[in-house]
């Protein structure tokens, strides 16, 4: 253990002392029994909810502090050794551009036999386009009609026609990395080798660990687009995708308790283990969460990694988002009811309680609504839920606050702190409370609903969405204003706890309001941060440069120098990295100066179906390019200012295609004309002071330092409220052609002859 992680096991055990303290205090000592019925009602709903949310975080206190305990290392083992591997990709809907990315990345996954990797597409559609991208492909369709039982009876469907021991399974959008198969499948060899002296060697048969039996890989969930957190709220440079935080932290210390959920995708199963359950499970909602929870019943290990491995697309309206959660919510209570997770002896009771307090997240909202409303009620409607006095709060709540805020950052890894925990429960909040009650009390849904992936502009109506938000941010600065009114000096010092709580719940409502209100989607497609050479070529001329970022449909590069490439013409590119090459053609949309270069982009299509291949893994085989940690340096404050500015300010399309080069230097034509070139973009100078000593001519020669001819023309054009005047380059095709352009540009830059 090093020594930040003995601090941090510090500040844990000092939190769960100060918070047991503190909250016994609250029990024992500050419940109103003497105010009335309803005082005391809301006094227990909210000691209550003060509970249960500082209880569910202790148990996740104790497994980031064992987490390292129940580590596994993936083995590496001889090639011979590696099995059959079936990978369902699984399909409802969905429109087949999606699935020929994620089918192409199975394709590119690296084994070192690849005709032990079937490939299958599940289509419960059974629809014809999809069976002739397998057969393009060259990969199994397993089309089912007429599918009663979802996901998991398209699952089935695959189980009962495929035989390979493991099973990968993949969503519809869920694009791989070529590593996944290698970072995965090695380790259900564990029990069969041991790694001694640095090296793995196989397990003598007595050696053989007959007792570990692992049943599920789970590697993270990730995306390559900006969720409606990041994306709505103009924090993509700011903050990870909020789902980072379950799929890279919490399952991974699941690891302890071995309550590892299956997130439905980027997992590799024990065909052995599925077999034994039954297969996946039916009366369920969330088919992959039980059937991790029916593994781990059978007596398997179910494993999480937090290394990325594939990556899909989130969803990207409000509507799809909220539906998404009331299933996720109402499917995983489902599922515990089901497999009676929470009490049933098959399961540890480490494991039981880590599923009582997966049950009690869900009433996370609730206690939400409990924390937003109950300073309304004392300062606005006078109610007494808490009965105490200012300095036993100051003294009991206040350090076990700070420590707890700490712990958070401590729990998350700088992925999720408590001040966005509690910005993202309000704004699930009005949608999640009850369907959770109901669910709660077996009043089930049972209809699964494909999360729609689809960008359709802003995506939501903000009058609706917005509206409970709305009204407790009103009835919030109400109250502020009603509990300040005639209060001064010592009088208003004691009143800070009250307002410090309003503030903070009115910052987390702002936020659902910005929220909801939304942002406009210009881009069809994602572009992805990628650093890569890149060749592009018009005509005679060649560039080398690097890629800035790629997306579908685009491409920009960087060049340290700029470069000639006229708009509407065709210019072909060549991107090469480690494992793929593909050549594009395009035209450049704009340039600009950047970072002591020019940044260009282009509309781009790849040649050929082939290349079209290589350049979806261009962009997609790679650890997506969002924020993997919080900036802890950006406050509630400067998101606020951000998002008022941002939203504020008018979109800018920048319209350049050529790049102006600025020049600043004195030049004398053939003829003895004189003027100062200020600057160039290949087609125009831009000239001030121009002399002509009273001559006619129409067209003026300037010889450059290597003697090429430059033939340029007065337009008679000057630039809007400036005394710059255009001339056009006459013989510009002719130094295209000449392959002499490039030679011009190093000409006319030569500092030698610059002023100053």
């Amino acid at each position: 253990m090093n020594k930040e992680e003995r601090k941090r096991n510090v500040i844990f055990i000092i939190t769960v002392v100060l918070m047991t303290v503190y909250l016994s205090w609250r029990i024992i000592f500050t419940l109103p029994f003497y105010e009335g019925t309803l005082n005391l009602v809301f006094g227990i709903l909210l000691v209550g909810s003060e509970t249960i949310t500082v209880f569910t975080t202790f148990e996740l206190f104790y497994q980031k502090m064992q987490m390292n305990k129940f580590y596994l290392e993936c083995p590496e083992i001889p090639d011979e050794y590696y099995p059959d591997v079936d990978v369902f990709i699984a399909t409802h809907n969905e429109p087949s551009d999606i699935l020929y990315k994620t089918v192409n990345g199975c394709k590119f996954m690296v084994y070192p036999d690849k005709s032990k990797v079937h490939i299958y597409i599940c289509d419960d559609g059974n629809r014809e386009e999809i069976a002739e991208l397998a057969r393009e492909f060259e990969v199994g369709y397993l089309g089912l009609g007429d599918n009663k039982d979802a996901k998991s009876g398209n699952y089935n469907n695959a189980l009962k026609q495929t035989s390979s021991p493991l099973i990968a399974t993949f969503d519809a959008d869920m694009i791989p990395q070529h590593t996944f198969l290698l970072k995965t499948v090695p380790y259900f060899l564990l029990s069969k080798f041991v790694k001694e002296n640095g090296k793995w060697r196989l397990r003598k048969e007595e050696e053989k660990d007959k007792k570990f039996r692992l049943g599920l890989v789970q590697t993270p969930q990730s995306f390559y687009n900006p969720d409606l957190f990041q994306f709505n709220l103009y924090a993509e440079g700011n903050i990870p995708n909020e789902q980072d935080y379950f799929s890279r932290e919490i399952n991974a210390m699941r690891n302890v308790s071995n309550a590892v959920a299956y997130t439905g995708s980027n997992t590799v199963i024990l065909r052995e283990a599925m077999e034994e359950i039954g297969g996946f499970p039916l009366k369920t909602i969330t088919e992959d969460f039980e059937t991790s929870i029916r593994i781990q019943k059978a007596g398997y290990i179910t494993y999480a990694t937090n290394e990325i491995q594939a990556a899909g697309l989130t969803t990207t309206t409000v509507k799809s988002m909220i539906r998404q959660r009331v299933r996720w919510a109402r499917g995983i209570i489902q599922s515990l009811q089901n497999t009676h997770a929470i009490v049933t002896p098959k399961l540890s009771p480490l494991a039981r309680l880590t599923y009582l307090n997966t049950f009690l997240y869900w009433w996370s909202f609730f206690n939400r609504l409990v924390f937003v409303v109950s300073p309304i009620l004392f300062a606005l409607f006078g109610y007494k839920l808490v009965n105490s006095h200012f300095w036993d709060v100051i003294v009991l709540w206040l350090p076990a606050y700070f420590f707890y805020s700490m712990s958070m950052r401590y729990l998350s890894g700088n992925i999720r702190n408590h001040r966005w925990s509690q910005i993202i429960d309000t704004i699930f909040m009005p949608y999640l409370i009850i369907p959770v009650l109901l669910e709660t009390f077996h009043i089930h849904q049972r209809e699964f609903k494909v999360t729609n992936k689809k960008k359709e502009g802003n995506g939501f109506g903000f009058a609706v969405y917005a509206l409970p938000h709305v009204i407790l941010l009103t009835m919030s600065a109400a109250a502020m204003i009603r509990f300040v009114h005639g209060k001064y000096g010592w009088a208003l010092f004691y009143s800070s706890i009250i307002l410090f709580w309003i503030i903070y719940n009115m910052v987390s409502l702002f936020y659902a309001i910005f929220f909801m209100l939304g942002r406009r989607a210009y881009r069809s497609s994602e572009r992805i941060r990628a650093e890569e050479p890149i060749t592009i070529q018009y005509q005679a001329l060649t560039y080398e440069a690097k890629t800035v970022d790629v997306s579908e449909t685009g491409l920009a590069f960087w060049s340290e120098k700029p470069i000639y490439l006229p708009e509407n013409e065709t210019v072909k590119f060549e991107i090469t990295t480690s494992c793929y090459k593909a050549r594009l053609e395009g035209t450049v949309v704009y340039v600009k100066e950047q970072s002591g270069g020019w940044r260009y982009s282009a509309a781009v299509q790849a040649v050929d179906n082939e290349n079209k291949r290589q350049y979806m893994q261009v962009i997609y085989d790679r650890t997506h390019s969002l924020p993997m940690q919080l900036d802890l340096w950006i406050t509630a404050y400067d998101d606020m200012m951000r998002n008022v500015k941002r939203r504020l300010k008018q979109p800018f399309s920048d319209k350049r295609k050529l790049p102006r080069i600025p020049l600043g230097r004195e030049v004398t034509f053939t003829n003895g004309a004189v003027c100062r070139l200020v600057d160039f973009n290949y087609r125009y100078f831009s000239v001030t002071g121009f002399h002509d000593n009273g001559g006619q001519e129409a067209e003026f020669i300037y010889k450059t330092e290597s003697g090429i001819p430059l033939v340029l023309k007065r337009t008679g054009t000057y630039i809007q409220r400036s005394s710059k005047e255009l001339l056009s380059v006459v013989n510009l095709k002719e130094l295209i052609g000449k392959n002499q352009i490039n030679q011009v540009l190093d000409d006319i830059t030569n500092t030698g002859e610059k002023e100053g």
